[in-house]
């Protein structure tokens, strides 16, 4: 059967057709044999979101973004997304819009949900949710420091406006007079040094012999440690200790007038009698030396003893009385 040309060209614009859809479903990503998802999101700002945007789950390629427009008045966008796996997960699940680099690209992961609920169908509108970039990030971290340094500036600010205000022409005289006396002091500090470094280079072989002295000191102080630790200096200080001890209990018992000793020191009537017979010894001395006549008779030759006369003032009529 011969074709007409009519009929050939029909078919040659039927044809050019099914492979423009073809093509145009290819280059969006779309699979026009297999059964796929159509999901919605809607979300506020997209970010630069484009078409053809690969879909992502747990970062498994499992379809892409075909279609990005106004929803309504109101400015928000409907984001369409052609799920091509047959994956299934709750219809509570999110679409998380999220940076996919430095540069600010953007793409879209379902976090899928399994609580139970009906599993998510072709036309359902998931839950939009958008991540934080990283520059949202820096600019939420460094907003509060921008903060800071701003009121640390205008504080310093203020700090220097005072300090203009205190430091008058009269105290910043005061101020550099005080700084070169500072530096003065510092010049003599110095200059005393080196007095100092010189006096010790003239008198080193002094200070030398100095300190050998010394350490001939410390070493005759460790021998004499040695001869006393060889000494048995611990014992001796035991028994030293028991002799203190032993005259401590002598004394207590002196005191408490136990014994002769403790008698004599407590008996006050032993005392007095005592200090009487002293006193009557030393009277009996004085007057036999005055008056010894008195207590001797000695006859020379035959001679006779001239009777004794007692004196004015006898100082044995005192022990009588």
């Amino acid at each position: 059967m011969k074709l007409s040309r009519e009929v050939k060209t029909g078919i040659i614009v039927l044809a050019g057709i099914a492979l423009f859809i073809l093509g145009f479903s290819y280059l969006k990503s779309n699979s026009i044999f297999d059964e796929s998802k159509k999901l919605y999101a809607v979300y506020n700002h997209v970010g630069g979101l484009q078409t053809g945007t690969v879909v992502t789950i747990n970062g498994f390629n499992v379809g892409n973004v075909s279609d990005i427009k106004f929803k309504d008045k109101s400015g928000k966008l409907l984001v369409t997304l052609i799920i091509n796996n047959k994956f299934e997960f709750s219809k509570n699940s999110t679409a998380e819009l999220f940076d996919t680099g430095i540069i600010g690209g953007k793409g879209i992961q379902i976090n899928p949900v399994f609580d139970g609920s009906a599993v998510v169908q072709s036309g359902d509108t998931l839950k939009a949710v958008i991540k934080p970039g990283l520059t949202e990030l820096v600019q939420e971290k460094l907003t509060p420091l921008q903060l800071k340094v701003e009121d640390a500036v205008s504080n310093a600010d203020s700090l220097l406006v005072n300090v203009n205000e205190v430091l008058d022409d009269k105290t910043k005289l005061e101020l550099r007079q005080s700084i070169a006396g500072l530096n003065n002091l510092v010049q003599s500090f110095q200059k005393s040094a080196n007095a100092l470094n010189a006096l010790m280079d003239d008198n080193k072989t002094e200070l030398d012999s100095s300190l050998k002295n010394v350490n001939a000191i410390t070493s005759n102080f460790a021998t004499i440690s040695n001869q006393l630790k060889e000494a048995d200096l611990e014992n001796t200080m035991q028994d030293f200790s028991k002799s203190v001890e032993n005259l401590n209990l002598l004394l207590g018992k002196i005191e408490q007038g136990q014994g002769t000793l403790g008698k004599m020191a407590n008996n006050e009537e032993l005392y007095n009698n005592l200090s009487s017979a002293s006193k009557e010894l030393d009277l009996l001395l004085q007057d036999f030396r005055l008056n010894p006549k008195r207590y001797v008779n000695v006859s020379v030759f035959g001679k006779k003893q001239k009777e004794y006369t007692l004196p004015e003032n006898d100082p044995a009529e005192e022990i009588n009385n």
